[in-house]
């Protein structure tokens, strides 16, 4: 069985076409002209150039495939203007499912985030498949972006398409290299982990997501959404175990909740002002004062999937990125 992937060149895509050819699937990865194939290492698939936005390239890679796993979008929102974010997983997706549709493709798995389920509204709320975005759209565009694009898919549900979604909490892993997870590995080896944000997230290895895309494939229920989560843990102690992986130094204290506003506000300022691509942004800082917990239960009873621990996926990283020369 033949299945495209979208986005192959990203962390979570080369995951996916990893996961996919240890299965026995003839893999097809969508790569555009100018993009790095250093996420792809010591893998082989069939190569398709086109672009999510180019509606006519995707029909042409998808012609053969029974599978799409459509991983391409806008994640480092903070290094990116709203309008990319919106074109890329808005649009974009919009013209995957339409090829999908006119290509007869008989199943899509289509990567939304938590980042489409909200926030918490008190303490000690953990998430789950049923949660709605509670945040307005210039608070977090990102995650706003994926509300929209999984409209778009129960619209292609509608019409007869069978997609089923998985919404990965953070990722940490292999193949990142762009560092988006894996920043928090450079930066405690760097030694620059001095102070933790009050709160926490979840967090999943990158092999581990690129298996959860494929059971949802093979396993998935359509129009369904499955939280792929290994553990939810504070930032404080994923910081600890960051320094305690590279060598590094572990942060000194927690930051008080009660700055975090305020450093936020800081932040976008000195963002305005400067020139060179963000390393983090507000919105980033307002959400890690929240204790962004999600439950993984669903996935791992109807999918079979298994998340790992935290430091399971740092372990990962750090091996991945030594033994490639990044770190």
């Amino acid at each position: 069985m033949r299945a495209l992937v979208t986005g192959a060149t990203g962390c979570v895509g080369a995951n996916i076409v990893e996961a996919l050819l240890a299965r026995g699937y003839a893999v097809r990865a969508l790569r555009r002209a100018s993009s790095r194939l250093d996420a792809l290492a010591g893998l082989d698939p069939e190569y398709a150039v086109g672009d999510v936005l180019d509606e006519a390239s995707l029909s042409a890679a998808m012609a053969g495939c029974a599978l799409v796993f459509h991983a391409a979008a806008v994640s480092q929102y903070w290094r990116n203007k709203p309008e990319a974010i919106y074109a890329a997983n808005v649009e974009g997706t919009r013209n995957v499912l339409r090829a999908a549709l006119a290509q007869g493709v008989r199943r899509v798995v289509f990567t939304s985030s938590v980042a489409a389920l909200g926030v918490p509204t008190e303490r000690g709320q953990v998430l789950d498949e049923s949660a709605t975005f509670n945040l307005r759209p210039a608070q977090f565009h990102y995650g706003h972006s994926k509300v929209l694009a999984e409209a778009e898919v129960q619209r292609a549900v509608a019409e007869g398409l069978d997609v089923v979604i998985v919404n990965p909490v953070s990722v940490i892993g292999q193949r990142d290299v762009h560092f988006v997870g894996g920043e928090i590995l450079r930066t405690a080896k760097r030694g620059w982990l001095i102070g933790a944000p009050p709160g926490g997230m979840g967090i999943v290895s990158a092999r581990a997501t690129g298996e959860g895309h494929v059971l949802a494939a093979e396993r998935g229920r359509t129009g369904e959404r499955y939280i792929l989560n290994g553990e939810n843990i504070s930032h404080r102690a994923l910081m600890a175990l960051a320094a305690e992986v590279t060598g590094g130094r572990a942060p000194w204290f927690t930051i008080p909740r009660v700055l975090m506003a305020p450093l936020a506000a800081l932040v976008d300022l000195a963002n305005r002002v400067r020139r060179a691509t963000p390393l983090v942004d507000g919105s980033q800082l307002h959400l890690s004062a929240r204790d962004m917990y999600f439950d993984g239960s669903k996935a791992e009873r109807e999918l079979g999937f298994v998340g790992g621990s935290a430091q399971a996926a740092v372990v990962e990283a750090w091996e991945w990125y030594h033994e490639h020369g990044l770190l």
